[in-house]
């Protein structure tokens, strides 16, 4: 019994309070909008693909320890890629404001489990830019390893190309907003058993019940403007006659 009255409680709380906990979704989702489409700056990201793989010769065959030792160099590449080594004179080069280490936190470098493709991924608030900046690092990279390591197997396999309509990949306006609402909605209905709680007044019978802990005998009927009005007239007429 006590669980369906704590359920009705509920449901009449949330009633009660419908109006707050919609403008609550309305703030927060409208307030994500704003920030999402004026002031955060749109990021896009563009990708370069290199084969670690040496050129065959007409003497040279491949075989599985070349393949192997080529995804063993994979790893290291990750890091040479990233070096200020190899960033530095991609900021030469390209003439950016920035320096190897501002740099590196814009390239991401990944491959696919046991392949011998490595996708050099850039990411700038300029599109143009991150284009450059990708097939840039590539190819720097691909003459510095030789001078470094001493082995000429990186190829580019794929340049980084500049869309026609490029679209950034964050902010995400749409889930961020959707995430608003489930934070706005979530903030309006805790307001709502808030006020809830502070709310001590004695609005109902049942409210009077509860604060007392005694039954009701009975109840005075609201008395209307009309009435009022014609007890008025009534003691009036009275007091004439009298």
């Amino acid at each position: 019994m006590e669980e369906t009255i704590s359920l009705q409680d509920l449901v009449k709380t949330l009633k009660k309070r419908l109006i707050l906990i919609i403008s609550a979704v309305i703030l927060a989702v409208t307030i994500a909008g704003v920030v999402s489409y004026l002031y955060l700056t749109p990021i896009y990201q563009v990708s370069t693909q290199i084969l670690v793989n040496q050129e065959k010769s007409e003497q040279q065959q491949f075989n599985a320890q070349d393949i192997q030792t080529n995804l063993q160099l994979i790893n290291t590449y990750y890091v040479i890629i990233k070096s200020p080594a190899i960033l530095s004179k991609v900021i030469d080069s390209l003439d950016l404001n920035t320096t190897p280490a501002g740099l590196s936190s814009k390239i991401t470098v990944n491959s696919a489990q046991n392949s011998q493709v490595l996708n050099i991924s850039v990411q700038d608030p300029e599109p143009h830019v991150a284009v450059d900046i990708a097939n840039t690092t590539a190819e720097v990279f691909q003459q510095e390893i030789q001078k470094l390591m001493n082995v000429d197997n990186v190829n580019i396999l794929s340049p980084a190309v500049l869309s026609k309509y490029p679209s950034p990949i964050k902010p995400d306006p749409m889930l961020n907003m959707a995430i608003a609402a489930v934070i706005g909605l979530m903030l309006g209905v805790g307001i709502a058993f808030l006020l809830e709680y502070l709310d001590t007044t004695v609005k109902t019978e049942q409210d009077a019940e509860e604060l007392l802990g005694l039954p009701i005998l009975g109840l005075i009927g609201k008395i209307s403007e009309i009435d009022v009005q014609g007890a008025k007239d009534s003691v009036k007429s009275r007091r004439k006659k009298g």
